[in-house]
């Protein structure tokens, strides 16, 4: 099977299942609503490649007896008494930003860009974050 291209929502609906099956297969998959055009993409595979194309760049330094995790550009900080506790503050941090990224920050000239690291964010588990953080693949 090539490509899954369907230029309504309503043609879309009728073939529901084929949709989410190319989807999940890899291949590309588009609905069409008016003018827009819309993909339809497995997370697992949408995860795995902006994990890959997003760098973390987080810093992890120790101040004044523990430890502060930055990421330089982003208004997201986070401190702990050791080096996990830390990491585990700045996924909190990090999934805080995405759902203020959601509800109001998208539109904002200086985190506009920050849809590609809101969908890692958003698609991936605390381990996945983690790693991500810290750089290990998973």
């Amino acid at each position: 099977m090539s490509a899954v291209h369907y230029n309504s929502y309503t043609d879309a609906r009728a073939h529901l299942k084929d949709l989410l099956d190319a989807a999940e297969r890899g291949q590309v998959a588009t609905v069409r609503r008016e003018s827009a055009r819309t993909a339809v993409v497995d997370v697992e595979r949408l995860r795995h490649f902006l994990a890959s194309l997003v760098p973390s760049r987080a810093q992890v330094v120790p101040e004044a007896g523990g430890w502060s995790v930055f990421i330089p550009g982003l208004p997201v900080a986070a401190d702990g008494a050791t080096f996990d506790e830390a990491i585990i503050e700045m996924v909190e941090a990090l999934r805080e930003y995405a759902d203020d990224w959601q509800e109001r920050l998208l539109d904002a000239p200086n985190h506009r860009e920050n849809w590609g690291l809101v969908q890692l964010i958003s698609l991936s588990d605390d381990a996945q974050l983690t790693d991500w953080l810290v750089g290990s693949a998973r």
